[in-house]
């Protein structure tokens, strides 16, 4: 499994399963870790955790760190054009996967509610209903129905 660390909103980091599997760690007492790196120590501490969120407040060698953790569905989400979190706008539903459209129910103009259904997409004999991110106008329809479309393909635009 890939993860995508994000360290004080500022850097990103890539590893995976493997990766971390090889770093030497060991647990000091719970929370607390003595790590060695490329041949250098460091004494690290959990200092707040939010696992539901995977957002971790960490202690290295006196040096605190904010770190978000992103599994490869969160990274999918974001590809896709969904962002987890209040916070952050949605302006764009692009499709999940590849498939056919079967059905477009807002209009450009339209101002829709979050989770309201904005259209349907047919994919492996399955009908996908996707919903609204969020609560906005629709700017841009770029596709029309009875469509086939690619995965990542531009869907919706919102104001």
């Amino acid at each position: 499994m890939s993860y995508k660390l994000t360290v004080n909103q500022t850097h990103q980091l890539e590893t995976t399963d493997s990766e971390l599997n090889e770093l030497d760690a060991v647990v000091v007492q719970p929370g607390t870790f003595h790590v060695l790196l490329d041949h250098k120590p460091y004494q690290a501490k959990i200092i707040e955790s939010d696992f539901l969120n995977r957002q971790y407040a960490v202690e290295v060698n006196g040096n605190r760190y904010d770190v978000a953790i992103g599994n490869e569905l969160d990274i999918l989400i974001q590809k896709i054009g969904i962002e987890r979190g209040k916070s952050k706008k949605v302006n764009v539903v692009k499709a999940p996967m590849p498939g056919l459209l079967l059905e477009v129910f807002v209009q450009v103009g339209d101002v829709v509610e979050e989770h309201q259904p904005l259209l349907i997409l047919e994919a492996m004999k399955m009908e996908n209903s996707l919903l609204s991110p969020r609560q906005g106008t629709i700017k841009t329809i770029a596709v029309k129905q009875g469509t086939a479309v690619e995965k990542g393909q531009l869907l919706i635009e919102f104001e």
